[in-house]
């Protein structure tokens, strides 16, 4: 039986990711920032799956939280298996242009808060010998491109800093996987041109990502195409890049 704590559980990918691991009998720890909403999940994996959920509502940018709610975490079912981090916000690239506090906002919301919790997280999984550990990231930190580059100086911190705990708890039997999604049809993604894209369905994403766990794979692009399209955008060069409205 897996003990499986998912941060954000409210995002379409970790309601997906969640029901998945239901469907499997793992119990489940939720925590997002709306009780309502994390409340209607529970309920309804409760009664699909007869599964074992406890919720937590809280702010994960107070940092001063994390602490007490992982232990709290670890007392409602036993030692983790798996934490899979889902919290973040796509952002608005405009505003942070116009306004630093409006970037410093973002980074807080998608860098700093999950690097504080991730470093709690890798010392309890150091000290008990196993786990998995999966962030959720983006394409988006793979390049600086001008359409969402606050959004993407985040993800790219996020990805090194996942990169260096991976290295440093292999050898602690600790695996730490980083999920790179592409674009998926969620509220975030919904614009008519991303819908263009043949966006997958979160419930595709999250059977990649537990995939992925499963095989203690190091990186997931999602769907798998997103790794040669990155591929080949990191291989233009820079005097030829800077000219792209990308």
């Amino acid at each position: 039986m897996q003990n499986v704590l998912i941060i954000g559980a409210t995002s379409a990918i970790a309601q997906a990711v969640a029901r998945q691991f239901a469907e499997r009998g793992a119990n489940l720890v939720l925590w997002a920032r709306s009780a309502e909403k994390m409340g209607i999940v529970a309920s309804d994996l409760r009664t699909r799956y007869q599964a074992k959920v406890v919720i937590e509502a809280f702010d994960f940018v107070d940092f001063s939280h994390h602490a007490p709610a992982l232990d709290r975490a670890i007392a409602a079912h036993g030692e983790l298996h798996a934490a899979i981090l889902c919290h973040g916000s796509l952002g608005d690239q405009a505003a942070s242009q116009a306004d630093f506090s409006v970037t410093d906002q973002e980074l807080l919301t998608n860098c700093r808060s999950a690097l504080s919790f991730l470093t709690l997280l890798a010392n309890r999984f150091e000290q008990q010998g196993h786990g998995t550990i999966a962030v959720i990231s983006s394409v988006a930190g793979d390049r600086g491109r001008q359409s969402n580059y606050v959004y993407g100086t985040a993800k790219a911190a996020l990805n090194t800093f996942a990169q260096g705990l991976r290295n440093r708890l292999y050898s602690k039997g600790v695996h730490v996987l980083t999920v790179k999604p592409g674009f998926v049809d969620t509220p975030h993604d919904r614009s008519p041109a991303k819908r263009a894209r043949s966006s997958p369905p979160p419930d595709r994403v999250a059977r990649d990502i537990i995939r992925a766990i499963d095989r203690e794979q190091c990186v997931l692009y999602t769907p798998w195409f997103w790794r040669w399209i990155m591929l080949i955008i990191n291989l233009i060069p820079e005097p030829i890049f800077r000219k792209l409205k990308l």
